[in-house]
């Protein structure tokens, strides 16, 4: 996809900006270790990032490809980063940008989020990866919000108006040693045969803040989410960004 992603993206961008490019590899392991037989997926979000060791020597930003997180949120990791920078942090502090759950939800089906608890101060405590929460519109004996739809059919309220991680991470360069050594760590503890496990950015975070190794200040933002999650998002989407445009929240032609 690297010649589309160029001719739609990337040569559009590097016109005001510098561009970089790097390639996450199935087989781009430490050394020591292989490809198991039968794995066809890289490894997941944080071999995405670690991917980009030696490229980044700033504070940087993590965001999925196939998520609209809006301007507040990328307004506000951005100041931080800037403010970290100039104040030279110790390693390991961190931040993400916090998303209201009932602001995230698919009206086609259920998604996958990181539920988060934080302290007083706002720093991270948990991250809680979440799949299948689905909105609620008046079940019976449910409020209007949010659930956890199980396997069995049941239903576990959630409260809509947690807040949930959507992988939008402020992040330092030191995070790039702590991926590479987590990253074999990661592959140390797989059992033969696993085909399927992958190094997730959530976990990762979770894990740093639970051993005191990180701390991540969570940013609020009120935007609303857009993605596809579902082929039938699609159309959300355009209409929802024609409307950003109508409001004038963005130019018809963001590149000229």
């Amino acid at each position: 996809m690297e010649k589309d992603f160029k001719e739609i993206i990337g040569n559009r961008i590097e016109k005001i900006c510098d561009v970089e490019y790097a390639f996450q590899e199935i087989d781009d392991l430490p050394a020591g270790f292989s490809k198991p037989e039968g794995r066809t997926k890289p490894w997941g979000t944080g071999q995405a990032v670690l991917s980009c060791k030696g490229i980044i020597k700033e504070p940087f930003t993590v965001i999925n490809a196939d998520d609209y997180y809006g301007k507040e949120a990328l307004v506000k990791v951005h100041d931080y980063l800037v403010k970290i920078n100039e104040t030279k942090p110790s390693k390991g502090e961190y931040c993400m940008a916090g998303f209201i759950l009932r602001n995230t939800l698919s009206d086609s089906g259920g998604v996958t989020r990181g539920v988060c608890q934080i302290d007083k101060d706002f720093y991270l405590t948990k991250v809680s990866e979440t799949h299948n929460i689905v909105k609620v519109h008046g079940e019976v004996g449910f409020p209007d919000g949010a659930a956890v739809l199980k396997d069995n059919g049941k239903m576990r309220v959630l409260d809509a108006e947690y807040y949930v991680s959507m992988n939008m991470w402020g992040l330092t360069p030191d995070f790039m040693d702590i991926l590479e050594s987590g990253f074999v760590e990661f592959l140390s503890s797989l059992e033969p045969g696993d085909v399927k496990s992958e190094y997730l950015l959530p976990t990762i975070m979770d894990g740093l803040i639970k051993s005191g190794t990180a701390k991540v200040k969570l940013l609020e933002t009120n935007d609303m989410w857009l993605g596809l999650t579902y082929k039938e998002d699609k159309q959300i989407v355009l209409d929802s960004i024609k409307g950003l445009v109508a409001q004038g929240v963005y130019k018809e032609k963001l590149f000229g």
